[in-house]
């Protein structure tokens, strides 16, 4: 076991603290060097492929050696570099080669094909839109491996509430995807012609509104994939030129010096709001180069409605004041602005909170862009529900208040039959088990026998190096995870000389490098159970959250 003394602790979170304001823009936006993203890379190429293959030919080619290169030596890739095979990005890796560079590809293709054929192919992915995806690559590039199309139904966009719920986030990869078939199918019958040209001018107006949302720049949530994937289907289909040619200059705009793309070019508003939560944490909220991360939070706040998906101004993106609003970073920043200081007379505050109330579903939970949505993958969720109480509770709402309450209610409902939680948007199940335990916490429901099993589960899961993972003992424990594990543990009443939580203390400890940092591990959900990326700011902020409550539970205990 390992043995750590308080000042270790303090020096632990002085130097993580100090590494994490190096990462800060005067802008009061956090930095982070995020590995290079194979669907990023693998959708750009194949986007310029079709929209610009004279005027980015350069860009295609060192994206495609990019590609090469993170090729595992089984055949398939991972989703970002460095991380092992898995079936997603090596579908869309192979055909995109196959499709962009056959020749100098044909190597590579041969193993990505066969990788794909001892993972199970298409037909072992249980999500269906997933599915859907990687077929549509396939047959792009005239791979057998494709089978059978299903021809997606475009017409759901004429009826908004049936799409904002059944397809919510994904509404423009479905139009793109949709609009791709007329190069992958053959044409449709007379009647199913007839519907879709009904539904196209509904499409492309839902497109329009989002570019006009994001200032006619053509990012597309400013992340490559989705953009590559709306490209594709307007390129093939030889509609609105306009934003083929936007998306094209965003993707040329936004690759990366090694010739790859991220997986989401712009995350400042999330690294920033943990980064906040966790200095804070730390004992840094009155440290005045957080001003300018309150700035940024304030420039950062919404200030028109995101029409395509029913969303009210007054919440935040992760990305910037014209990104797609999300309940969950949102939740995030109000949970810093209501620690920051002023945050009893600040406006911003104040709306974020009325925005985040109006956003609730009707069954207590929040879902993280559309309420009440019928999309597994947007909601509802119970890490996000789980910090939707934090932040109302940080900003003095009581325990028992209807929202808090309410939230509360659905989340005892959520438990699964190990006391274990899911969290949508990152690794299960240790995640989503601490922050639900301390969300309870929080709204005065530690003695619930869900809050106790909850806790009972995290005691089991910890590792025998004092660290958690996943709670699969084949995954390595990692910081983050132990992080949100330590806090939860804490909050939950577990004494801070129990030697659980000494054991985890010391892992954290140990786990820091000389220079201050924490190492993240590829937890942060890109596409739930298919591709996981890591986050620097994320990890530096849930150990000096974790380090930061055990030095205020040992000071308390002390008094």
């Amino acid at each position: 076991m390992r043995s750590v003394q308080i000042d270790q602790v303090s020096r632990a979170i002085s130097v993580g603290a100090e590494e994490l304001f190096r990462r800060q823009r005067p802008d009061g936006a956090f930095r982070d060097s995020p590995p290079g993203s194979v669907l990023g890379t693998a959708g750009a190429i194949a986007a310029l492929h079709t929209a610009d293959p004279s005027g980015s030919g350069a860009l295609i080619k060192t994206g495609a050696d990019w590609l090469r290169r993170q090729q595992r030596p089984d055949g398939g890739w991972g989703g970002v570099t460095g991380a092992e095979s898995a079936l997603v990005p090596t579908v869309i890796a192979t055909a995109t080669l196959h499709l962009v560079a056959p020749v100098g590809s044909a190597e590579a293709v041969v193993a990505g094909r066969r990788r794909l054929a001892e993972l199970g192919g298409v037909a072992v992915i249980e999500d269906l839109a997933v599915t859907a995806m990687c077929k549509q690559f396939l047959a792009l590039a005239e791979l057998p491996e494709a089978g059978d199309l299903r021809r997606l139904p475009l017409e759901l966009v004429l009826f908004d509430k049936v799409r904002r719920q059944r397809i919510s986030f994904r509404t423009a990869p479905f139009i793109g995807m949709a609009l791709l078939q007329t190069r992958t199918l053959p044409a449709p019958g007379p009647l199913r012609r007839l519907t879709r040209r009904l539904a196209q001018p509904t499409a492309l107006r839902l497109l329009e509104a989002i570019h006009q949302h994001e200032g006619r720049t053509g990012v597309l949530s400013e992340d490559p994939w989705p953009a590559a994937l709306v490209c594709l289907g307007l390129a093939h289909a030889g509609l609105a030129p306009h934003l083929v040619a936007a998306i094209t200059r965003f993707l040329r705009d936004s690759v990366r010096p090694d010739g790859a793309w991220d997986a989401v070019s712009n995350l400042d508003l999330t690294r920033s709001g943990f980064a906040a939560t966790g200095l804070i944490a730390a004992g840094y909220a009155d440290d005045r180069r957080l001003t300018a991360t309150r700035d940024l939070f304030h420039r950062g706040q919404q200030r028109e409605p995101f029409t395509v998906l029913g969303v009210p101004a007054g919440g935040w993106s992760y990305s910037g004041p014209r990104g797609w609003p999300v309940t969950l970073e949102s939740a995030e920043i109000l949970a810093a602005l209501a620690r920051l200081p002023g945050h009893d007379t600040d406006p911003v505050l104040r709306s974020g909170l009325a925005w985040l109330l109006d956003r609730q579903d009707q069954r207590g939970s929040w879902s993280l862009w559309v309420r009440d949505t019928k999309l597994a993958n947007d909601g509802p969720c119970p890490g996000i529900t789980s910090q939707g109480i934090i932040a109302l509770r940080e900003a003095g709402h009581a325990h028992d208040s209807p929202p808090v309450a309410a939230a509360a209610r659905w989340l005892l409902t959520q438990q699964r039959p190990d006391g274990s939680f899911h969290n949508l948007w990152y690794r299960d199940f240790t995640t989503g088990t601490a922050i639900v335990l301390d969300a309870l916490c929080h709204a005065g429901l530690r003695a619930d026998p869900v809050a106790v099993r909850a806790k009972g589960w995290l005691l089991r899961a910890q590792r025998a190096d004092g660290g958690w993972g996943s709670g699969d003992a084949a995954d390595d424990a990692s910081v983050e995870e132990t992080g949100w594990a330590l806090s939860a543990l804490l909050a939950a009443g577990v004494p801070a000389d129990d030697e659980v939580i000494r054991r985890g203390v010391g892992w954290l400890v140990a786990a820091q490098e000389p220079d201050g940092i924490w190492r993240p591990s590829r937890i942060c959900a890109y596409i739930r159970n298919y591709m996981y990326y890591p986050n620097g700011a994320i990890a530096q902020s849930l150990a000096l959250r974790a380090l930061g409550g055990y030095r205020a539970a040992v000071e308390a205990a002390a008094r």
